[in-house]
């Protein structure tokens, strides 16, 4: 429990006696003049260290319960990964800026929330990475993810929100260590046109295309990524839903099937977004704690283009987007979205581009 969590439940404790005890006299608004209000038999005073008892701590952590789950009253941290060290090429690592630029905290704030913004943790430009050929920038990385992780570890122990601004989708590994860090039951919607399940052995050299892959610690993926934060695997397959995946390798789609990864496809999110949303939000809310994987190439490009991938392939609207992660941020069990694969270099005009974006995200955080 955190530390305004403990003096609450104290306060709460206090509380819970001095509401519920019968006076030592009543005072009736019909007394004579001249005629003085009772005394109390005894002056009771604030003391928050003393020892609540067990059915005061039980009143008061129900009352605690209530308070942490209003979106409203969760504080929200943002946090910038400026990195575009997983990726195929530079771009993602202008994303942060790019958000603070066109007002994402003032639009975040204007819809009731309080806002933390930890500037960007870790900054890199993407660059070739001639000796590690099959695992380009892994130091890179891995020291982003680790900053990230620390990060998200504090504010989820604190009942704090998460909004995580990639970056490429390697920034996912560090949100869910963190998670882990924080003792977290987690659940992670991973919203993205491709699944990730890549390894190392098996790929072209780009790691963003493997963060699913060492969540679950496939064979044949870097060790140092793979073991980020208390626990290996970070994830079963349990704890991972796909939505609007198509993207689809023999390899990723045998390990689908040898895990039992649940899987939205991309052609059902299409086919009628309400149902797909819905099923997805009941998958989600029998965990603890839920982040959403957000990869902005899951987007249609032509109809909205500011993803790092420029692929011709019929993806989800931008409406369609917004509506799911209403529904899935509207859980009370909700606590982290972490958005990645912008590049601002692909919106035909900036502002109004994030203008759009920011509405989305707002609407959905607020």
């Amino acid at each position: 429990m955190s530390r305004s969590s403990s003096w609450l439940l104290s306060l709460l404790s206090w509380l819970v006696p001095v509401a519920c005890a019968r006076p030592a006299s009543v005072v009736s608004r019909r007394h004579r003049c001249g005629e003085s209000f009772a005394t109390p038999a005894r002056a009771t005073t604030l003391d928050i260290e003393q020892e609540p008892s067990p059915l005061q701590t039980r009143f008061a952590t129900r009352i605690i319960r209530k308070w942490s789950f209003d979106l409203p009253a969760r504080l929200l941290n943002i946090v910038g990964v400026a990195t575009s060290a997983g990726a195929y090429s530079p771009g993602q690592e202008q994303a942060p800026l790019a958000f603070r630029r066109h007002g994402l905290a003032e639009a975040l704030a204007s819809r009731g929330r309080t806002i933390r913004d930890h500037g960007d943790v870790a900054s890199f430009r993407w660059r070739p990475d001639p000796l590690r050929p099959q695992a380009m920038n892994l130091e890179a990385v891995r020291h982003a993810c680790d900053l990230v992780a620390s990060h998200v570890a504090t504010a989820i122990a604190a009942q704090e929100d998460v909004l995580v601004l990639g970056g490429d989708c390697t920034v996912e590994l560090g949100t869910v260590a963190g998670a882990n860090a924080a003792g977290a039951r987690i659940g992670l919607v991973y919203i993205d046109f491709d699944t990730d399940l890549n390894t190392p052995e098996t790929s072209d050299g780009a790691l963003d295309w493997t963060g699913v892959a060492h969540l679950l610690n496939i064979p044949g993926c870097e060790p140092s990524l793979a073991r980020l934060g208390p626990t290996r695997p970070m994830l079963v397959p349990q704890q991972l839903l796909y939505f609007g995946v198509e993207n689809i390798t023999p390899a990723e789609a045998a390990a689908i099937r040898d895990n039992a990864i649940k899987v939205i496809s991309r052609e059902e999110a299409l086919s009628d977004i309400e149902a797909a949303a819905a099923r997805a939000a009941e998958w989600a809310a029998r965990f603890d704690c839920v982040l959403i994987h957000f990869d902005v190439d899951v987007l249609s490009f032509i109809d909205f283009p500011i993803a790092e991938n420029v692929r011709r392939c019929d993806g989800l609207k931008l409406e369609q987007a917004a509506f799911l992660l209403k529904q899935l941020m509207a859980l009370r069990q909700w606590r982290g979205l972490t958005i990645t694969e912008v590049n601002p270099a692909h919106a035909p005009d900036e502002s109004a581009a994030f203008a759009r974006l920011i509405e989305v995200l707002a609407d959905a955080v607020g």
